[in-house]
């Protein structure tokens, strides 16, 4: 089984010794680099909607991105991302044989590097799978990248001997999958919360985005290599719900959490 996740907005480098991998598409990575170069602060400002800071660094970021970088201009992809979804990851706390299980089953969907794995080794950056970034390819990410995201994760899913994939990802990024050409089964966890006001459960996205990543942390702790172990999740406090659930989109329900 493989898991996929996608990255949080803001990148903020941890502090830890690993072995570096080397991304798969370095190449397609360097072409968007120099498409982005041209772009102008007030290009990113409204490409990203960004703040004139932001947009500052990074077109600063794309000006000194370089092909072949030194050690200390890169971080492991699965240490350099921060966000909700990454403090429900929590990857700089996984020990050396956790991490092993992640680098072979689990993907981090990438606006500029296609699909990493944890160890592989990112130069900052700021590019999301959303962007309307024209290039020869097309007139957004999702066209650039095509097929090419589906079939990197049916290959490293043949690797493994995986037929399925959970998908935490966002929309935005795993919406850059072509779930034609994807030879995984996919099942979607919804994470929702329970107010008790009679309304119902509700899906509240600070709490989602943090549940996704446990779930992620849990399958990799856990190795589960099959769909059935995912039901048994229970991190903070979630429970599966399986009168709320099909079979490709199990839900988990908790109490909405005291403030």
């Amino acid at each position: 089984m493989l898991v996929v996740i996608s990255p949080a907005k803001k990148l903020d480098w941890a502090e830890r010794d690993v072995e570096t991998t080397t991304p798969d598409f370095l190449s397609d990575a360097a072409s968007l680099v120099d498409t982005a170069r041209d772009l102008s602060v007030n290009d990113l400002k409204s490409l990203m909607s960004l703040s004139e800071n932001l947009a500052t660094l990074n077109r600063d970021r794309f000006a000194t991105y370089v092909d072949a970088p030194d050690a200390d201009l890169t971080r492991p992809a699965a240490l350099a991302f921060a966000g909700d979804t990454y403090q429900g990851l929590e990857a700089d706390s996984l020990d050396a044989d956790e991490m092993a299980f992640a680098q072979d089953h689990l993907r981090i969907l990438s606006g500029l590097y296609g699909v990493l794995r944890p160890l592989d080794a990112i130069q900052p950056y700021r590019l999301e799978m959303g962007s309307r970034l024209k290039t020869a390819r097309g007139k957004n990410l999702y066209d650039y990248w095509g097929t090419t995201l589906s079939e990197a994760l049916n290959t490293q899913g043949a690797a493994v001997g995986a037929t399925e994939l959970v998908n935490c990802a966002s929309q935005e990024y795993f919406g850059a999958v072509d779930l034609k050409a994807l030879n995984l089964r996919v099942i979607t966890p919804q994470f929702m919360e329970d107010k008790g006001d009679g309304k119902g459960p509700k899906i509240v996205s600070f709490y989602a985005k943090k549940a996704r990543g446990a779930m992620a942390r849990f399958m990799v702790q856990k190795r589960i290599t099959q769909a059935e172990g995912i039901l048994d999740f229970d991190i903070g406090g979630y429970t599966y719900m399986p009168d709320m659930s099909k079979p490709d989109t199990p839900v988990f329900l908790r109490p909405y959490p005291a403030s």
